[in-house]
């Protein structure tokens, strides 16, 4: 089936991103959609792209502006302003009416916060001088509450996916740190399980203040099933990454370096990424909660 509304996609990437864009493109495959979803800045989008789906992740960003910042990043603020754009233009492809439909059915997919952590709060001094954890979890939700207000407002966002943060201390490259063989590091993962916790329950407020579709996509679940119960996917190695030693190696730093020989047995790509397998796992969960949540 070809569902006649497209993905709108506010997905900011990080270390480990929370919904990498290979599982995107799962997702709109399964929708009906198979070109692949294209980013708004991309010079060969095409007409048939901008009605199929965007996306206006930028690598690195997060909720924290700082988080951009620090990454040289587009802020989600600058991701809308983009959005806006986007609305502009498709009204003059297909008129106001039909892009004012558009708008108001898309799903709208929102996922960060890791680098927020990672790359920001446990990281630099900024924000851990300013805020406890809590208090950064807290300041994190009002960010993304007042971001989804104003896509509401702003465009008519009806239907919208968030997704969690995965459990963070079982990176390769949080374990190598930690020099821990044996265990994901607990502290991370209490922090990303508590903070997951509170965008639940935002989107419930969110449904109830606004009478939005919302779906929680719960990636820290399934990564830690594999990780735990790596047998139960056809996973045999969950400690280390497929590219380098596995351990300190990720995204440009892997070129040219040996990989493993079986990248379907591996949990993790590199010492921050999932593997291709894993993510076509993450998109299988994230489409079964988008299917019972906004779709039905």
């Amino acid at each position: 089936m070809v569902w006649t509304f497209p993905i709108l996609n506010l997905l900011a990437g990080s270390l480990m991103a929370n919904l990498p864009l290979t599982s995107l493109v799962t997702l709109a495959e399964a929708l009906g959609y198979v070109n692949m979803t294209r980013g708004f800045l991309d010079p060969q989008i095409n007409n048939m792209d901008m009605l199929h789906g965007i996306s206006f992740a930028s690598a690195g960003s997060g909720y924290d502006d700082l988080t951009a910042n620090l990454s040289n990043a587009m802020s989600l603020g600058k991701q809308r302003e983009y959005l806006r754009h986007y609305e502009i233009q498709l009204r003059q492809m297909v008129g106001a009416e039909k892009a004012s439909e558009v708008m108001k059915n898309a799903l709208y997919i929102l996922s960060m916060g890791t680098n927020d952590f990672l790359q920001n709060y446990f990281v630099e001094v900024v924000r851990s001088k300013q805020y406890s954890v809590e208090q950064y979890q807290n300041f994190l939700i009002h960010s993304m509450f007042t971001h989804v207000k104003d896509l509401i407002h702003g465009v008519g966002a009806r239907r919208l996916a968030v997704v969690g943060v995965p459990p963070l201390g079982c990176e390769p490259l949080i374990r190598t740190i930690r020099d821990d063989e044996t265990k994901c590091d607990d502290d991370l993962n209490k922090v990303a399980f508590s903070f997951n916790l509170k965008l639940k329950r935002e989107l419930q407020t969110l449904k109830r203040l606004f009478g939005i579709k919302a779906s929680f996509i719960d990636i820290y679940s399934i990564i830690q099933e594999a990780v735990q119960n790596p047998h139960k996917f056809g996973f045999e190695e969950t400690r280390n990454g497929c590219c380098g030693t596995g351990t300190t190696e990720y995204g440009e730093t892997c070129k040219g370096l040996s990989t493993c020989a079986d990248r379907t047995k591996f949990v993790f790509w590199d010492a921050v990424h999932p593997s291709e397998k894993m993510h076509k796992i993450m998109a299988d969960e994230a489409l079964k909660a988008i299917n019972a949540d906004l779709l039905s």
